[in-house]
């Protein structure tokens, strides 16, 4: 079982950035972040690979940057120009084979991010 801690998240003005960051229990290939608004279904923000290799979901080219430490074993999420729709809760997802050989997906427990007009 591989457990994501999260932190990082908060009120920010509009405009205003934050970075949050998601620490893995063990090395997992993949690690990303997910959000979930009020009301909404929860969507993909951006992934990135043990190796670097990134996605993000459309909407956020250019604003939020997805980036990992894995002697840490650790991904950030840094968000710049927030807008108030970005305010979400932000989930930590990891997802690879663990010790063991089982590929299994894994969630983090959510980061209220908060975004004030």
């Amino acid at each position: 079982q591989v457990q994501l801690v999260e932190s990082g998240g908060g009120l920010v003005q509009a405009g205003g950035s934050l970075r949050l960051s998601c620490a893995a229990s063990e090395s997992i290939f993949n690690m990303g972040w997910y959000r979930q608004a009020p009301g909404k279904q929860r969507e993909l923000v951006a992934v990135i690979t043990r190796l670097g290799s990134t996605n993000y979901a459309d909407s956020f080219k250019g604003r939020f940057a997805i980036s990992r430490d894995n002697a840490k074993n650790t991904v950030y999420l840094q968000m710049n120009s927030l807008k108030p729709e970005d305010t979400a809760v932000y989930y930590c997802n990891a997802n690879g084979f663990i010790s063991g050989g089982t590929y299994s997906t894994f969630w983090g427990q959510g980061t209220q991010v908060t975004v004030s007009s």
